[in-house]
């Protein structure tokens, strides 16, 4: 197998982590290369589903009796407590594993603690190596864990003019269909994809994953919730099909806002409390402008046709800013061309308090 040094070996444990990204949830992705004395990978692997083995542990049975007297470049402190798996802290010392490079720290108090029991064993432990590139890849876990909610990506499809439809309601199709076929795999990778009630009842979606050529479903469906303060959402909606699980969150069962809407944090915190990590938040433009009203989006994904139609619904509306001063400011961190059209990658900076 090839040699890698430290840096290599953790920029292909993060590539491998990726592999897990809507799989692994309600557990974090972590990928694992293993490096014997000379640097030569021995083993690599990571957490590909729920239940299943750790990358440590998937590394270590590829790497047998190599992996003593090397290194573990592991994107996530290995877990030191017992749940559906063993503590992959003591499955690194048994195996004689000298020395072990972590990305990021554990930030779960639950499973934290590993890169402790690997010191007192007389484990070498090393943090911060391409910590950066370790937190992006992780970050929908990371930032649920750290604030007790999911990570929000509000997507959303426009003309280049910021209009989301024609005048007379029209929006099939808005972008091409390697655009639309990016969503679907972008809601592959999340737990749930939220859309409000005004959605469901202009479009009808299904909100599931799917491929588009044939129809065919993905294994695995995102958790699909209908934001309706007042439950209007009809019982023949494709929503509540057999396709996928679906959740219609009233006011009435999950806590009024001071307007009498769905409360948002209180929504989001029992989606945390159902596991879900990552939430794709797809429509409508009032439930966008609130969520991004209350600072709850962590993450804008926008797909941006070179249309133009000078009238018509916009794709935000009323996100909490009279002046330019209040301003949602973004930080572009990707623009991607897909077919036509533009997909734009940006985070909400933070705001001065």
């Amino acid at each position: 197998m090839a040699r890698f040094s430290v840096d290599e070996a953790m920029l292909r444990a993060v590539a491998l982590a990726g592999r897990g990204l809507g799989t692994a949830s309600p557990n974090p992705v972590v990928g694992c290369v293993l490096l014997d004395p000379d640097g030569e990978v021995v083993g690599e692997g990571f957490h590909a589903y729920a239940g299943g083995p750790h990358a440590e542990i998937v590394a270590l049975a590829q790497a047998g009796e190599r992996a003593r007297g090397g290194t573990a470049v592991v994107t996530l402190e290995p877990c030191d407590h017992v749940g559906r798996t063993g503590p992959c802290s003591l499955a690194l010392i048994r195996a004689g594993v000298a020395r072990v490079v972590i990305a990021v720290p554990d930030p779960n108090p639950v499973a934290s603690g590993g890169a402790h029991t690997l010191r007192d064993a007389g484990v070498q432990v090393e943090f911060g190596v391409r910590a950066a590139e370790a937190e992006a890849g992780n970050v929908a876990w990371l930032t649920s864990t750290r604030r007790g909610r999911p990570y929000v990506i509000w997507k959303y499809a426009a003309t280049l003019d910021g209009r989301s439809a024609a005048v007379d309601g029209t929006s099939m199709w808005i972008t091409s269909e390697p655009a639309r076929m990016d969503v679907h795999a972008l809601r592959g990778t999340v737990d749930a994809v939220l859309a409000g009630v005004g959605t469901v009842l202009a479009d009808d979606p299904r909100l599931t994953a799917r491929n588009l050529r044939d129809g065919t479903l993905a294994i695995r469906q995102p958790l699909r919730v209908v934001v309706d303060s007042s439950g209007r959402t009809p019982a023949g909606a494709q929503v509540r099909d057999a396709a996928a699980p679906t959740w219609i969150a009233t006011a009435a069962e999950v806590g009024a806002g001071p307007d009498g809407r769905v409360d948002l944090p209180a929504l989001l915190a029992e989606l945390h409390r159902r596991g879900v990590r990552a939430a794709l938040l797809e429509g409508g433009p009032r439930l966008a402008g609130a969520f991004l009203a209350a600072g709850l989006v962590d993450e804008v994904v926008g797909y941006v046709a070179p249309r133009l139609l000078g009238a018509g619904p916009t794709a935000l509306l009323d996100a909490g800013v009279t002046t330019i001063a209040e301003a949602i400011d973004l930080e572009i961190t990707d623009v991607t061309r897909i077919g036509p059209d533009l997909r734009v990658t940006a985070r909400p900076r933070k705001r001065e308090s």
